[in-house]
């Protein structure tokens, strides 16, 4: 059978792995929760988003870090960025709903970045456009839990890469 989105682009996109003092890694809950919700109602996720026409991988994670989180630049240090691009695809249920139907996906590059500020700094609606209801910090290797079924492969991969320098 062929796939009838496989003519769709995947759309950039940047992801941040915001970690703590601690080794714990921040979570949202969004607003918008999209797919089918587990047992508790709740997914979480980290920070991520689109790279804007000529905006650089880390000047896309840091804005998207300062949307989501309302985290300035100077309570961060960036440690590391994925090697390669993940890849994942949205369930069909959602392409078309999603990114005005443009996309069948997106293929992210991952940063680790180690937050140096108080929990008081983290600010979710200092955007105009809060996308997270609350937040956490959780041990990472809860993450592939936390998240929606179709993103597991890609934290499980973020993990792996990023685990050693957490």
């Amino acid at each position: 059978m062929t796939d009838p989105f496989s003519h769709l682009p995947y759309r950039p996109c940047v992801g941040i792995m915001l970690v703590n003092q601690h080794g714990h890694a921040f979570v949202g809950k969004r607003i918008d929760t999209r797919g089918q919700p587990d047992e508790g109602g709740v997914y979480w996720q980290m920070p991520q988003g689109g790279i804007d026409d000529g905006e650089d991988l880390h000047q896309a994670a840091l804005r998207e870090l300062w949307e989501e989180t309302g985290v300035e630049e100077r309570h961060l240090t960036v440690i590391a960025q994925t090697r390669e691009e993940l890849l994942y695809d949205l369930p069909e249920e959602l392409i078309g709903k999603l990114w005005k139907g443009q996309y069948r996906g997106q293929r992210q590059h991952w940063v680790l970045a180690r937050f140096s500020g108080a929990d008081e700094d983290i600010v979710l609606d200092r955007h105009d456009h809060p996308e997270f209801s609350e937040w956490r910090w959780i041990d990472p290797v809860e993450l592939p839990e936390a998240i929606v079924p179709f993103k597991k492969r890609v934290y499980r991969a973020v993990l792996d890469e990023f685990r050693d320098l957490i």
